[in-house]
């Protein structure tokens, strides 16, 4: 498991305790309240997201089977973040670590909790630990500003596809190191 003491480059001065870490099976009722805050509006956009619809089964199963990483504020859990991986059970599409459930709790908006946690993830684990060239993710089409806040974190968009949800899902790639990211790619075309 890993958990962080507060780096002074993703602390809040007017925060009194902020803790990232990651989540374990035992974190499973406060997860499952979390995703099923973040995703009611995406539920009333009739946007069919797996995460959004999520029971304690299926939130334990995803705990145990993903990397799941949180910020907790306060010892509340505000946001979290899910990195499936390439020889996990539900890869991505490119062969890349690939962001799952990713939400922030309604109650807590506008502090950039959802961010704060996705930049420690790419810095602490997808670049530090893993040594990922990049990072994949998947959003719906027909989500009205998805696309373009993952644009403006450094996402672009690869492909679309149907996954026969109900919805178009946009797949999108973020390059993490460049110059890994051209020798990963020089890999992949000599398979």
């Amino acid at each position: 498991m890993h958990s962080s003491s507060i780096n002074s480059e993703f602390v809040n001065t007017d925060v009194v305790d902020k803790e990232f870490r990651q989540l374990t099976p035992q974190d499973n009722h406060a997860y499952l309240e979390l995703m099923l805050a973040a995703y009611a509006p995406i539920r009333e956009l009739g946007i069919h997201f797996d995460a959004a619809t999520a029971d304690l089964a299926r939130v334990t199963r995803h705990l145990s089977e993903h990397g799941v990483y949180a910020l907790f504020v306060d010892q509340k859990m505000v946001a979290s973040l899910t990195l499936r991986y390439p020889w996990g059970p539900l890869p991505g599409p490119f062969g890349l670590p690939h962001i799952g459930w990713f939400g922030a709790h309604p109650d807590y908006s506008g502090h950039g909790w959802g961010k704060q946690l996705q930049d420690w993830v790419e810095q602490e684990i997808l670049i530090k630990q893993l040594r990922s060239p990049a990072v994949s993710l998947g959003t719906a089409t027909s989500h009205p500003w998805l696309k373009e806040m993952y644009q403006k974190r450094g996402f672009e968009p690869m492909h679309e596809k149907d996954l026969g949800k109900g919805h178009i899902t946009l797949y999108m790639k973020k390059i993490l190191d460049p110059s890994a990211h051209q020798q990963w790619l020089a890999r992949q075309a000599n398979h």
